[in-house]
């Protein structure tokens, strides 16, 4: 299978080149080549002391590496610095990554040996020009970006299952866990959050796997369904790493979707999951919330809860209401409380530069500043119709890679990659100045290397310093572009 870039700019330089197991070493842009008669080619890069890597909003340069010079000098001018500081640091980083959905599962496991082994090496190595990803999201049962909803133990109408004894993950074994064990292959120690987006139908008020919302007679049942699927993938090998109790628990209109208010939520945590986690020696964080930034008061509340904070390591949100700030307002409250990211969707009816620049203004930049442990996009894979989906489900959520007869890396891939290529799980968040027309953060990696993602979000190109122990170093961004420097 050929695999390419957007499919409006196939024509364009392909800056990464992906060989047949995945990923290759990658070639900087404007690099001088050499070597003819068809032998092997040299770079010959410039001296830095920076090392740049570039998308454009116009995708001329995709995760490009530029040859250029960046060398820090103690030369002044009136340039505009970012100043980054190893001395202040701030929360630990989890990962960066994507939802592997059930339709990203089933995408990615009907490609064929070669190309999906390729394009796992692609997304999921440590590579030199593999991007990393080093934090998934499951959906446990189905989400509407599946094929068709279910969930781990459906009966009969009018049937219920209390004892769980038709539990069983096999619908997973199809597709979910076979890409699941070829990634954990590559990344052995990749983090997974899973979260559900129903309970059964036969455990709810209206019987039915949209809307609703689960009876309380069934809280137990349905915390010991969390301990069984924690089980089950671990006897795949499969280590789930955190859960939350519902995802968008304020949203009873997808399908599959269940209403949970934060009094409910906060009851079943209290009461039934964390004392059923508690009890079968289960160690799989309970994160709550996983909802928009306009209701901080949800997790708060669950955390006022001496009981439920106990068992709670933190909160998860998303943004497609309020303003990220609100996952600061949660850290102000709760300090010792972890907080994450965990969805935030692009769309086939947007445009690469305007998602490009408001999701690394707003995540990469946002959340992380806002003391979150790592950025989720929504979904991985999606087929050139965006689907699979369910009947009621988004149909026009982008995947960041389009499967069809070529993969297309979408404009997700590129907000993703620029964090998760370079920035490591383990490393910590820096201080780096503020700046309106250059949103930036900064990382510093367990091996000491530091990372700066910068956005200009100006009307025009900038011309900036980056300064670090005393000495500049200058560059240029045209507008809408960003760039991740590494020293």
């Amino acid at each position: 299978m050929k695999i390419i870039r957007d499919s409006a700019f196939a024509l364009i330089l392909i800056n990464l080149i992906f060989t047949l197991q995945g990923c290759s070493k990658e070639k900087p842009s404007g690099a001088t080549t050499g070597g003819g008669g068809g032998g092997t080619t040299v770079v010959t890069p410039v001296k830095t002391d920076v090392t740049m890597w570039l998308t454009t909003a116009d995708q001329t340069q995709l995760l490009a590496k530029q040859n250029v010079s960046l060398l820090f000098s103690s030369a002044s001018n009136q340039n505009t610095t970012i100043n980054v500081d190893t001395t202040t640091t701030f929360q630990t980083i989890d990962g960066f990554g994507f939802a592997l959905t059930g339709g990203s599962a089933s995408l990615i496991n009907g490609l064929g040996t070669t190309q999906k082994s390729a394009l796992i090496k692609e997304l999921f190595s440590t590579d030199s020009a593999c991007i990393g990803i080093s934090y998934l999201r499951l959906t446990l049962g189905a989400s509407d970006m599946s094929a068709t909803t279910f969930t781990y133990d459906d009966v009969a109408a009018g049937s219920t299952d209390v004892n769980l004894q038709n539990f069983s993950i096999d619908i997973e074994k199809t597709d979910l866990i076979p890409v699941l064990k070829q990634i954990l292959a590559i990344n052995p120690n990749i983090k997974l959050l899973a979260c559900p987006w129903s309970a059964p139908a036969w455990m709810k008020t209206n019987d039915n796997l949209s809307g609703g919302s689960l009876l309380p007679q069934y809280y137990s049942v349905y915390a010991n369904y969390f301990v069984k699927y924690i089980q089950a993938m671990a006897a795949q090998g499969i280590t789930i790493d955190a859960i939350t109790p519902q995802n968008e628990p304020l949203n009873a209109y997808n399908n599959p979707a269940m209403l949970e208010q934060d009094t409910a939520e906060d009851n079943f945590v209290a009461n039934n999951l964390g004392p059923a986690f508690q009890t079968a020696g289960i160690k799989t964080k309970i994160i709550v919330y996983d909802h928009n930034c306009d209701h901080p008061e949800y997790p708060e509340y669950i955390l006022n809860d001496k009981t439920a904070n106990a068992f709670v390591d933190g909160s998860a949100f998303h943004l497609y209401a309020g303003d990220i700030s609100a996952m600061s307002t949660v850290h102000d409250a709760f300090p010792n409380k972890n907080l994450y990211f965990t969805e935030q969707a692009t769309f086939g009816t947007g445009s690469f530069s305007g998602d490009l620049a408001w999701h690394v203004s707003n995540l990469i930049v946002g959340a992380t500043r806002n003391w979150s442990r790592n950025v989720l996009e929504w979904n991985l894979a999606s087929d050139p119709s965006f689907d699979p989906h369910t009947n009621g489900g988004c149909t026009t959520c982008q995947g960041a890679v389009t499967i069809g007869s070529t993969v297309t890396r979408n404009v997700s891939y590129y907000i993703i990659a620029h964090a998760s290529k370079f920035v490591k799980p383990g490393a910590v968040r820096i201080n780096s100045d503020v700046s309106t027309n250059l949103p930036n953060v900064a990382f510093k990696n367990t091996d000491g290397s530091k990372v700066l993602i910068v956005l200009n979000n100006s009307g025009s190109t900038q011309t900036f310093n980056i300064g670090f122990n005393a000495k500049t170093v200058t560059s240029t961004l045209s507008n809408g572009s960003v760039a991740t420097y590494i020293w």
